[in-house]
């Protein structure tokens, strides 16, 4: 899943079948590439808007490759001393976060663990050491939870996670949607089935309900250039919002 999409932003880290898979795709869905653009975009300007407002700890689950605006750049422009735990499973992702965050301190480490047990996640020694749980956090859920099925209980992770934040947290999730392009939902979802985890698009009412337990702030659940938008951000989606393919939101725990 990371090295698809390291491929549709540009970047080096992925293998010949990595190609071959983002390939496929892009021909039913050539603004994916986009789209992803579009959503690491959003991870930016979701994460500054909550440093400026108070957030100093920051949990990023199914981080993905570093790239360009990683979570500590964006959060440290604003709060120097502001903590960050990454956790993938993709050792490729391991290795490279590692490499990138070997000069940073104790305010930033990587986890190896899988969203699909919060617990085992909320109790790894290194999330206990960085993340204060009993002040706010910022809980980043970008671009992941559409590789968790139904069967895997995608309400229950997030219950596990948001009953273990303090008032005052966020949840910042985006998520692809079965509303989007059908052609492109159909022959996506195909080409993910191969991948490490199948891809398991959501409407957006079934997006909004993974927000339960939090209030979203304006703008609400809304396509990705439509979050706060900055005009860098957005230029290839001014015309049609929905072609970004990806709902999201942010959340506040009250």
């Amino acid at each position: 899943m990371a090295r698809l999409y390291d491929y549709y932003l540009g970047g080096k880290d992925h293998f010949p079948a990595d190609r071959e898979a983002a390939e496929q795709i892009l021909k039913v869905a050539p603004e994916l590439r986009a789209a992803a653009r579009a959503n690491r975009a959003f991870l930016g300007r979701a994460v500054r808007h909550l440093a400026e407002t108070g957030i100093t700890q920051f949990l990023d689950i199914g981080t993905g490759l570093p790239t360009q605006g990683n979570v500590h750049e964006v959060a440290k422009k604003v709060v120097p001393d502001a903590k960050v735990v990454y956790v993938d499973r993709d050792p490729v992702v391991l290795v490279h976060a590692r490499a990138l965050l070997a000069d940073q301190g104790g305010d930033t480490t990587v986890i190896e663990a899988d969203v699909r047990d919060p617990a085992a996640i909320l109790a790894h020694p290194e999330v206990t050491r960085t993340i204060d749980f009993s002040k706010p956090v910022g809980l980043l859920l970008v671009a992941i939870l559409h590789f968790i099925t139904e069967a895997e209980r995608p309400d229950e992770i997030l219950a596990t996670l948001r009953d273990a934040l303090a008032p005052g947290s966020y949840l910042v999730l985006s998520h692809g949607t079965s509303d989007a392009r059908a052609a492109a939902v159909d022959r996506g979802t195909q080409v993910y089935q191969s991948a490490s985890a199948p891809l398991t698009l959501r409407g957006r009412e079934r997006v909004r309900e993974l927000f339960e337990g939090f209030t979203l702030i304006d703008p609400g659940l809304v396509w990705l250039p439509e979050w706060r938008p900055e005009q860098a951000d957005v230029i290839d989606f001014v015309d049609d919002p929905a072609s970004s393919l990806i709902l999201c939101g942010v959340g506040r725990k009250g």
